[in-house]
């Protein structure tokens, strides 16, 4: 019985702690000012190459904030967006205002601490896929939550082609191949062919 009205209250203890718990803060990304100020080095419609080709990343507060707008932001956070060109049809691109739940900034370029004006130089990841793409950067407070942002205007985004991984010596590799099973299979019908009528 003890054993029984002890786990009870152990158990009234645990739902209490977790119903008074503080939720984690949900960021919306309509809500949020833009402070940021977002340069990236790619012109508009460049094409840059996964694997090879380098964006450089600048960012810094807005010159028309007040000075200390930017004391809250601890670290700041720089991915690569899908362009809304490149989301069409693609649920799994999709822009959400709940940035928990948001799929348009899949790609990390960097997070560090915000120290005001930064830049930052990223050669294009060899998992990136090709795609439209532009550059937006979060500013994030002390428990990691987005209180601010910036980004280039979708207007100026970029290419980026990813690597196939088909080569020409796979491809002529494939077509050898194919012929020589076509001819296998041709060889062998005409043998079984053979021995059925003798």
């Amino acid at each position: 019985m003890a054993r029984s009205e002890l786990a009870m209250a152990l158990l009234v203890v645990v739902l209490a702690a977790g119903c008074c718990a503080p939720a984690a803060a949900v960021a919306y990304l309509s809500k949020l000012p833009v402070t940021l100020d977002v340069t990236a080095s790619p012109s508009p419609g460049q094409v840059l190459h996964a694997g090879e080709d380098v964006i450089t990343v600048t960012w810094a507060l807005n010159a028309s904030q007040p000075a200390g707008k930017d004391a809250d932001y601890k670290n700041v956070k720089v991915s690569l967006c899908y362009a809304p060109v490149s989301q069409k049809e693609r649920e799994w691109r999709k822009t959400h205002d709940d940035l928990k739940k948001d799929k348009t900034c899949q790609f990390k370029v960097t997070q560090q601490a915000y120290p005001g004006t930064g830049k930052v130089e990223y050669r294009v990841a060899l998992d990136i896929p090709t795609a439209t793409y532009y550059v937006r950067a979060y500013a994030l407070d002390a428990s990691g939550t987005q209180v601010a942002y910036g980004q280039t205007a979708p207007a100026s985004a970029f290419n980026v082609v990813s690597i196939t991984g088909v080569t020409t010596s796979i491809k002529v590799a494939a077509g050898v191949f194919s012929a020589f099973s076509v001819a296998s299979l041709a060889f062998f019908f005409f043998i079984e062919k053979r021995k059925k009528n003798n």
